[in-house]
């Protein structure tokens, strides 16, 4: 297998190709909805796949599951191969797996919590920096007490205890006020209803299943059904993405710059990888991209306007494929000027001009040479896909999925002890120790009751006597306190 490039397309029948040792140098695909992105995005995945590369992708509409059929004649691809000098171009399907966030549609998606992280745990959560602070103190006392966080109810469990110890842990760990806690428990529950129940637990993700090839050498493209995410709970999504990049960098080894990636991944709608993200969060991405290549993966944006992404990551793609943009109003123009500004000039055309006039599956398109610099951008007609353009029916997608060398490994989920079991265990022997002392208490008092000696009971002549000693004793202090009082207020001119 292992061509030597891709083929992206042709510009005056000379083939555009990205050389197979630039393919972790990160990419960008761009344009308006219905120009092709996601007819090239097929395309570079095929392309990848034939070169031995594992492919990860998000597919947001379905439309990409067709490359796990064969295509078939049509001619409007006769009429693109005509005028595309393809060699060895064949309709085939190329090896795929499914994946889905709660298991309807392919091998669910999970990850836990101390994965995640506190940043972008706080960032999904959409919390506030006091709130963040408390999340960053959960963390670290988990680690400090030895507490896995493996699913919502562990975190849940941990902030409620907190809550309740916040006096002994304010020294180590800060201000934990109940109010905090609380705001934090309710953007949890929120997060269970957007599906955080299924994305957070056990068996978590194992990124070697994401890193297979076939018998004959193919990389398997591995495609994550993202539509429901997407369009009612993007803030999982994007963490998720995020979460994903976070964990190659930090398990893969450094490899420079291999022959072709070890693993490349296709990131649609981009801009909700860093719409709203905090300062701290938007550093780590571009650093996380920045170096990632040396891992041998590459990283490819595909989103409507490249503006939306920013400045620091547009600088690191090497691969940039827009297709046309619309010219409406002022700040469509604007944006035009700014795209074709980020493209190496051609003489033969006006770049920003070609961009509101490229047809469908058609693209200006500039690549990395095989030292690394940037072509200048050639109008290219997109290569047609060997697979199936559009969604692949259920029933297939169903037949697929059901002889997936992975089914199994995922189906059920594991709950094992962690931070809910063990707090658990924790506050249930606190409450016995205290009822335990709390009955030592009234055993002690009831004994000291009884050793007090009792008074003797009076019999009726002893009451009787006390009684009018206590009657006359108060007569005569009355007649005292009237002659006392008489004397001072004028009582002894009374003769």
């Amino acid at each position: 297998m292992n061509p030597a490039s891709l083929i992206i397309g042709a510009a005056q029948g000379r083939l555009i190709e990205l050389p197979g040792r630039m393919g972790n140098r990160h990419g960008l695909i761009a344009g308006a909805t219905g120009t092709g992105k996601t007819v090239t995005l097929q395309v570079l995945a095929e392309g990848f796949s034939r070169m031995g590369v594992p492919v990860w992708a998000a597919d947001i509409k379905g439309d990409l599951s067709g490359l796990a059929a064969p295509g078939r004649p049509h001619p409007k691809i006769d009429e693109r191969l005509a005028a595309i000098p393809l060699p060895d171009y064949r309709q085939q399907l190329s090896p795929a797996l499914f994946w889905d966030i709660d298991g309807r549609s392919g091998h669910p998606v999970r990850a836990t919590p101390s994965e995640m992280g506190p940043l972008l745990l706080s960032h999904l959560l959409e919390l506030n920096d006091t709130q963040t602070g408390v999340i960053y103190a959960a963390f670290d006392m988990a680690d400090d007490q030895g507490l896995l966080l493996l699913d919502l109810k562990d975190l849940r469990s941990l902030l409620t205890w907190m809550a309740e110890n916040s006096a002994q842990l304010r020294t180590e760990y800060g201000n934990i006020t109940s109010a905090s806690v609380g705001a934090i428990q309710r953007r949890l529950l929120v997060l269970e209803e957007q599906g955080g129940e299924h994305f957070f637990g056990e068996p978590a993700l194992q990124l070697p299943d994401l890193m297979h090839t076939d018998f004959s050498g193919r990389g398997v493209i591995s495609l994550f059904d993202a539509g429901r995410l997407v369009h009612q709970a993007p803030r999982v999504y994007s963490a998720f993405l995020l979460w994903l990049l976070a964990e190659l960098f930090e398990q893969l080894p450094e490899v420079g710059d291999p022959p072709v990636p070890k693993l490349v991944l296709f990131f649609d709608e981009a801009h909700l990888l860093f719409a709203n993200a905090p300062a701290p969060l938007l550093e780590k991405i571009e650093q996380v991209v920045r170096l990632i290549r040396s891992k041998g993966i590459g990283v490819y944006f595909v989103t409507q306007n490249p503006t939306d992404l920013p400045e620091t990551i547009l600088g690191q793609l090497g691969l940039k494929i827009q297709h046309a943009l619309r010219a409406f109003t002022p700040k469509d123009q604007r944006t035009i000027k700014a795209v074709a500004d980020g493209f190496r000039p051609n003489p033969a055309f006006d770049t920003a001009q070609s961009l509101t006039e490229l047809g469908i599956g058609e693209a200006l398109v500039s690549v990395l040479d095989k030292n690394g610099r940037p072509t200048p951008v050639e109008r290219t007609l997109i290569s047609p896909p060997e697979g199936h353009i559009g969604p692949l029916p259920a029933e297939s997608r169903n037949a697929l999925f059901g002889r997936s060398p992975l089914k199994g490994k995922y189906d059920q989920t594991v709950d094992r002890e962690s931070a809910y079991e063990m707090l658990k265990v924790r506050t249930e022997t606190a409450r016995a120790a205290a009822e335990e002392q709390a009955q030592a208490r009234r055993r002690e008092k009831e004994m000291a009751v009884r050793k007090t000696p009792g008074r003797p009971r009076q019999s009726i002549g002893e009451a009787m006597a006390k009684s009018a000693a206590r009657t006359i004793g108060s007569q005569i202090g009355r007649q005292i306190i009237r002659g006392v009082l008489g004397a001072i207020f004028g009582g002894a001119s009374r003769r």
